[in-house]
């Protein structure tokens, strides 16, 4: 009993409390910056020229030429992997975080705030749980199916990285159909939850596969037909040539400069939360009428894989939300001429181009999270729906309006002037900023009539 006092997180945080602050710190701010200057280090030099060029300036060894090419470039393909394995794994971590002091503060309760300042390491303390917790299967399950379920999720959710943009030049590669890739990859998500389910052998986790497969093969058309509308006003499938088509102003993005793309915004960013089984939408899972659902029999890092997959999962959604509607990387007040000039022609870029390159990652992670965090305030807000509503909701209201915004935005391309498309970007965007501060008042009002009562904000 000793032993396991000696080794709580509770009990090192209040015995070392400048070193908990410390690894907190670091936790939260110098992994993320290291990963962060990994990839912008690593991702803009992962092509076969720039690799060809700095072995030949800098090793004098003829790189093009050499029976290990491909052995160097799959070592270096790897790197830029290992870098995207590891951000994925601690956004989800830090997520859970930040989920659950979200959760906390809206119910008037404190959230985890034992390990690590303010609770932070909180998620350190889970994954190391959860790993070392036993791998159980039940007997009459099929062990091998059972077994890949896990990793068929964890493909789902790391293939869209390969795509997402996270700068102007910190993409793993620019491919000219990217929209499209990124909707074929998010297919091994519900094989996961399927096969998870069928592998179990129980009926709740049975039901929850089922539901799971119906409802991402459903709501994939209406984000699908959504996600063609800022691909009609680009005139491109690729995800950087999404982004490069906006701007850095809030009425240059996309969805204020097309009331069908305004619309369209929501119906994406409602079937990817149907997608992503995220509450009101969590019907694979539903622990109040299937018992947790398709991962029900799972344990130790089985269940850590499906748990991380989820929350990781929203890094996907907001990421490709921002990217196809709200700008991207785009930094406000550059252009494609200013980071063209600040690369030069050398073979590595100038100091300033890097920073501008940190600068426009910046951008986009502060926009990613603001939309994770919307996602986790919708968890703690809404209930969940029946799944008849779910399935109303796709096929009556969300496939429709989807396809009414594909249509409307093409005829809006093809007659509406620029002079047009400029003042929609003002006139939409004033009526966001002006139903933002709305709620932004009626916020306020709401927790300051229950001050003292019922909600405490002074003990985060």
């Amino acid at each position: 009993m000793r032993i396991t006092l000696g080794l709580d997180s509770t009990s090192l945080s209040r015995r070392y409390p400048r070193l908990a602050i410390l690894a907190t710190l670091f936790m939260a701010f110098g992994l993320p910056l290291g990963l962060y200057v990994a990839a912008l280090a690593v991702f803009p030099l992962n092509t076969p020229e720039r690799l060809d060029a700095m072995a030949e300036q800098w090793l004098g060894y003829d790189l093009a030429g050499s029976p290990y090419r491909y052995i160097v470039y799959t070592a270096f393909l790897l790197l830029v992997a290992f870098i995207a394995v590891n951000y994925t794994a601690v956004f989800g971590g830090v997520s859970t975080w930040v989920e659950r002091r979200v959760a906390g503060r809206m119910q008037s309760r404190i959230g985890p705030n034992r390990p690590g300042a303010a609770g932070f390491l909180s998620w350190v303390a889970d994954a190391v749980k959860m790993i070392l917790k036993e791998d159980t299967i039940p007997a009459e399950a099929d062990h091998l199916l059972f077994r890949a379920a896990p990793y068929f999720s964890m493909v789902g959710l790391l293939l869209p990285f390969v795509v997402l943009p996270f700068g102007e030049a910190t993409v793993v590669t620019d491919m000219n159909v990217g929209v499209f890739y990124v909707a074929a990859a998010s297919a091994f998500v519900v094989v996961g939850i399927l096969v998870s389910g069928w592998a179990s052998n129980s009926k709740w986790a049975l039901f929850g596969g089922i539901r799971g497969a119906a409802q991402v093969m459903s709501y994939e058309i209406p984000a699908g037909i959504a996600m063609m509308v800022p691909v009609l006003m680009a005139g491109t499938l690729s995800m950087q040539g999404i982004v490069r088509a906006q701007g850095g102003w809030p009425w240059q993005w996309f969805v204020f400069q097309n009331p069908a793309a305004f619309v369209a915004f929501f119906i994406a960013v409602t079937a990817s939360l149907a997608e992503g089984n995220r509450t009101p939408f969590d019907l694979p899972e539903a622990e109040s009428e299937l018992v947790a659902g398709y991962h029900a029999e799972y344990s130790g890092f089985r269940l850590a894989i499906f748990l991380m997959v989820e929350w990781a999962n929203m890094w996907i959604m907001a990421g490709l939300a921002v990217t196809l509607f709200l700008g991207g990387w785009q930094v406000p007040g550059y252009g494609a001429e200013d980071y063209a000039r600040l690369l030069g022609t050398g073979l590595l870029p100038a100091p300033g181009w890097f920073g501008l390159q940190l600068l426009s990652m910046l951008m986009f992670v502060v926009k990613t999270w603001a939309l994770v965090f919307v996602f986790i305030w919708l968890r703690w807000t809404l209930p969940r729906v029946r799944v008849d509503q779910m399935m109303s909701l796709c096929w009556k209201y969300l496939v429709p309006g989807a396809f009414l915004c594909f249509v409307v935005t093409l005829v809006w391309q093809l007659l509406v002037p620029p002079a047009g498309v400029a003042f929609t970007g003002y006139a939409l965007t004033a009526l966001a900023l002006f139903v933002l501060a709305k709620f932004a008042v009626a916020t306020r009002r709401n927790i300051s009539k229950v001050a003292g009562h019922r909600v405490d904000l002074g003990n985060w």
